[in-house]
């Protein structure tokens, strides 16, 4: 009996420290979600200009980091269209320049306005 939960436990810390643990909970969520989900019902903020483009930085920073199942369900949620927003429409929109391609744009938003940053801002991305 112990070598069974001696496998499993290391079965578990494996997956743990390769994020697969996480991963196939946060699947688990979302397939919740949209079973209990009936958007016929929910209230929805309306898609006006500004949330659409606040959407798409969050949908933009969420496809980054790889939260490919949070960004799943803000799509469900806010009804933003599912093709993602042109980044160059985008860029224009927030009349920003010289953001890099490589990074999100709220990190860029980050850097235009640079405030003093606490000890859990210090693990940022450079832009």
């Amino acid at each position: 009996i112990n070598k069974m939960e001696d496998l499993k436990e290391a079965v578990k810390s494996t997956l743990d420290s390769r994020g697969e643990l996480a991963a196939v909970r946060a699947q688990l969520r979302a397939a919740v979600f949209s079973a209990i989900y009936d958007p016929e019902h929910v209230p929805k903020a309306p898609l006006c200009n500004e949330n659409l483009l606040i959407n798409e930085l969050i949908r933009e920073y969420l496809t980054f980091n790889n939260y490919h199942f949070s960004a799943s369900t803000l799509l469900a949620e806010t009804g933003q269209p599912r093709a993602p927003m042109d980044r160059a429409l985008l860029v224009g929109e927030l009349g920003m320049r010289d953001a890099p391609h490589e990074l999100p744009l709220l990190y860029s938003l980050l850097n235009l306005n640079p405030a003093p940053r606490t000890s859990a801002g210090s693990h940022h991305h450079q832009a």
